[in-house]
């Protein structure tokens, strides 16, 4: 993934600590910094199946999630499965889609199934849904609502390149030929298996009583609407047992936490009187928070 994003080191980080923790990711910035290419980098490194979805304003749940039609030489109803039955869904610009088509994401990230009809699809592992998204100001884009914000296990923001790698993208062209010549390194049955190994990475119960109290400082921040629900918190138990088992540890210390705070809980949180999914104070609220609470040694 790093030979077609350059400068991106950290991002990478991020994407497959998301996928190792069974977690979706939101990508969040402006058009051209490669968003779309770190989703794809993602999807050709690992042999699994995969669907890009353009979300576009006319976009209906049928034509994510699948429809069912009359097979006349039956005469019986089948379900024709859309391109959500992949194991990574890069789901590009989702929030220039209207709020009913976002809903029908909702079941398949928190559940790994889609219902239609009466039936429940289970949705083959590993499932994982890479989406990217302008900010929310921008013209034609629907803001995330906060419980569908807060199925994404992390949201992170690429940035623009250092002047170095911006030269070596003019240079080489990533999106072209050498994304195109990206082979697997990870085949399906060994994502499952590690994802296994992560589950098994212990947490000393002194950390767990530091994400507790970091949950709870920020229930009661007077600049807040809200503060991190309990779901927010094991998000951020499991990022941290993928980010120790990524860094070759069978325990998690508190940089596990902290290095994951701000990209597992800052979409997670509503400061007063700012829209949901902004960033900029959720971030300055959550280093408060970070500071006023003692960490274990």
């Amino acid at each position: 993934m790093a030979g077609v994003l350059f400068g991106g080191g950290r991002s990478i980080d991020r994407v497959i600590c998301c996928l190792l923790a069974r977690g979706h990711l939101l990508i969040e910035d402006v058009p051209g910094v490669g968003k779309t290419l770190l989703a794809t980098a993602l999807a050709r490194s690992v042999d699994c199946t995969f669907s890009r979805i353009q979300m576009t304003p006319d976009f209906l749940p049928s034509d994510l999630v699948g429809i069912t039609i009359l097979d006349k030489s039956t005469g019986e109803f089948v379900f024709k499965k859309g391109p959500l039955f992949a194991n990574i869904v890069l789901a590009d610009e989702i929030n220039r889609t209207p709020p009913r088509t976002q809903a029908a994401l909702l079941e398949a990230m928190n559940e790994a199934a889609v219902s239609m009809d009466g039936a429940t699809y289970p949705l083959d592992p590993p499932f994982m849904v890479v989406a990217t998204q302008n900010p929310f100001e921008f013209e034609g884009t629907y803001p995330l609502p906060e419980n569908q914000l807060d199925r994404f296990l992390m949201r992170i923001r690429l940035g623009y390149p250092d002047p170095a790698a911006e030269a070596r993208v003019l240079e080489v062209r990533p999106s072209q030929k050498p994304l195109h010549d990206l082979r697997p390194v990870l085949r399906r049955a060994e994502v499952v298996r590690m994802q296994e190994d992560v589950d098994g990475v212990r947490v000393d119960r002194s950390l767990i009583e530091y994400m507790v109290a970091l949950a709870g400082a920020s229930r009661v921040h007077e600049g807040l609407l809200h503060g991190l629900s309990p779901r927010g918190a094991l998000s951020l138990s499991q990022a941290a047992r993928a980010w120790a088992y990524m860094d070759g540890r069978d325990y998690v210390i508190p940089e596990d936490i902290t290095e994951n705070l701000l990209p597992v809980c800052g979409h997670r949180i509503v400061a007063k009187g700012v829209m949901p999914g902004e960033a900029g104070a959720g971030e300055r609220i959550w280093r408060e928070i970070l500071s006023g609470v003692p960490s274990p040694v």
